[in-house]
């Protein structure tokens, strides 16, 4: 049955003429009509009315999600030692002690961060060697670029001194070619990890559901996720046709070299739809592994991370090589996303970008660069003058803030870290991110952060540009949508749009910026159907 809803109504459509307070729902969940409630209702009488509390606003979309994997990563499967869960070192290694004398089977561990988890010892294979003899061990960074095994584990996914690397991706070896234990970026991940996702294969539809659930709860309303496999489709059918699917998912194939590709993939599916693919240009600033014309400072923090002085990182890919792999991808008519966070690997995935636009005569591609970390002015004018759009990983401030100024990069270069001013400055649509499992999903804190460019512990970045209210709204909803191809569907509450939004307990529009940081979301609809809250 149609339905209008009133209340303390923001539709963030600049072309809305005048202020609102109810909107009319049809029957196939979108908007069919906004203006005064006493006018909606006389001239749709046979519509139910339904008062919404709080402040009412679009849905919220994450960009740069990871749902499926974070599903897996966030279950009972894997022991969390993330920073947000356990902080003291000392706690940290008491759970993998613990984990470790209790397994019956492989024990895989998500989390560890000697940067904000300091005094954690160097992991290598001898030190896990001994410290789980022959149960497999695999301990996940918690940046999600790098890991740490024993050799049973190596031994359990198939991986030995002989095993190649991974196109865009490495194992450590030591000066005899030998495996000492680590490796690097997502091809090399994926043979260590996959046990674990095997393991909850059986599981996923209810891991997952459950995943997207504290999703909607947070106000996400549409979710990208940007490694999907495609072998989950069937899981995900499945789920869609139980109606557990309480968010919109955007997904993107992570790449591979040598794809080949049949015709563009945005469908027309309101619900679920691949809209792209997704290229790791770089690593993370975490690990040691961005591509940067600067050099990582000598500090403590640095050597912790066996970082030589003046080191600098090589990208994934050189330039060839990563026109190789989104070629495919871009002839094919896909969204290319690229991971870039140092300034190198940025201006390098632009070169690829720009060749590939004049090569095949794109025109409203929307290719993406990802996080963005160490990104210039001079490199986002560029970027928005060749149509590339960008999401912002606002959250390293707050987590990160001290560290990437203190320990990493120094003033010049960490304290203009994830500068999203100086994109919007540059005509981007910006959007801002969690990305997955890295950082609690807290879209009002990446606004809040956004604003005030401050970490947890009260430290003001001292470089970079605050962004300002309506800037950090647009963020996490039509800009995101516009990012997505969804914005025909999603992202303001317009007429022929689906009404997906939420009510909150403060007006996100007036609200001081701390107060915005701690919002909470009262209730959310998918088009026009409650699926979180009271």
């Amino acid at each position: 049955m149609a339905t209008v809803y009133s209340g303390r109504i923001h539709t963030l459509n600049p072309h809305q003429d005048g202020a609102i307070d109810a909107f009319l729902v049809d029957d196939d969940g979108r908007i069919a009509a906004v203006g005064e409630v006493d006018s909606l209702r006389a001239a749709h009488p046979e519509a139910g009315l339904h008062a919404l509390d709080g402040w009412v606003m679009p849905g919220l979309i994450e960009p740069h999600g990871h749902p499926s994997t974070a599903a897996s990563m966030l279950s009972d499967a894997v022991v969390d030692i993330r920073p947000v869960v356990v902080d003291d070192p000392h706690d940290v290694m008491r759970i993998i002690r613990s984990s470790v004398a209790s397994a019956s089977g492989p024990v895989f561990i998500n989390g560890w961060d000697p940067l904000l988890q300091q005094g954690l010892p160097s992991l290598d294979l001898r030190m896990l060697d001994h410290l789980a003899g022959s149960i497999p061990l695999v301990i996940l960074h918690n940046s999600g670029h790098a890991v740490f095994f024993n050799s049973a584990a190596a031994a359990l996914s198939g991986i030995d001194r002989s095993t190649p690397d991974p196109p865009g991706a490495r194992f450590g070896r030591d000066d005899k070619g030998d495996l000492n234990g680590s490796a690097y970026e997502a091809g090399a991940l994926g043979r260590l990890l996959a046990p674990m996702l095997e393991r909850t294969r059986s599981e996923f539809p209810r891991i997952f559901a459950d995943h997207l659930a504290d999703l909607s709860s947070r106000g996400y309303t549409t979710v990208a996720d940007m490694s999907w496999d495609p072998a989950l489709n069937p899981l995900a059918d499945s789920l869609r046709d139980a109606g557990r699917i309480t968010t919109r998912i955007r997904w993107y194939e992570a790449s591979h070299p040598g794809a080949s590709v049949g015709s563009a993939m945005r469908s027309d599916d309101p619900l679920m739809r691949q809209v792209g693919a997704k290229i790791w240009s770089d690593g993370s600033p975490w690990v040691g592994n961005i591509a940067t014309s600067f050099a990582y400072l000598d500090t403590p923090a640095t050597r912790q991370l066996g970082l030589e002085p003046g080191h600098k990182a090589q990208a994934n890919f050189s330039p060839e090589e990563l026109a190789a792999v989104a070629a495919p991808y871009a002839a094919a008519g896909w969204q290319v996303a690229c991971h870039a966070h140092g300034d190198v690997a940025i201006s390098q995935t632009l070169d690829v970008y720009e060749h590939l636009i004049a090569q095949h005569q794109l025109d409203d591609h929307r290719f993406r660069l990802e996080h963005v970390g160490a990104a210039t002015p001079e490199l986002l004018r560029r970027a928005a003058d060749l149509g590339v759009t960008v999401s912002v990983f606002v959250d390293h401030i707050r987590y990160w803030g001290e560290v990437l100024v203190n320990d990493l990069f120094g003033v010049e270069h960490g304290g203009a870290w994830a500068d999203a001013g100086a994109a919007f400055a540059a005509g981007h649509r910006v959007t801002f991110h969690n990305d997955g499992w890295v950082t609690p999903n807290e879209p009002f804190r990446n606004m809040a952060v956004a604003e005030t460019r401050q970490s947890r512990h009260g430290f003001t970045m001292p470089g970079g540009t605050p962004v300002l209210r309506a800037q950090a709204l647009a963020a996490h909803t039509k800009n995101a949508a516009w990012q997505l191809f969804s914005e025909h569907e999603v992202g303001t509450l317009t007429v022929g749009r689906f009404a997906d939004f939420i009510a909150v307990d403060r007006d996100p529009a007036s609200v001081e910026s701390e107060s915005l940081g701690d919002t909470q979301v009262l209730a959310t609809y998918l088009a026009g159907e409650q699926v979180a809250g009271r």
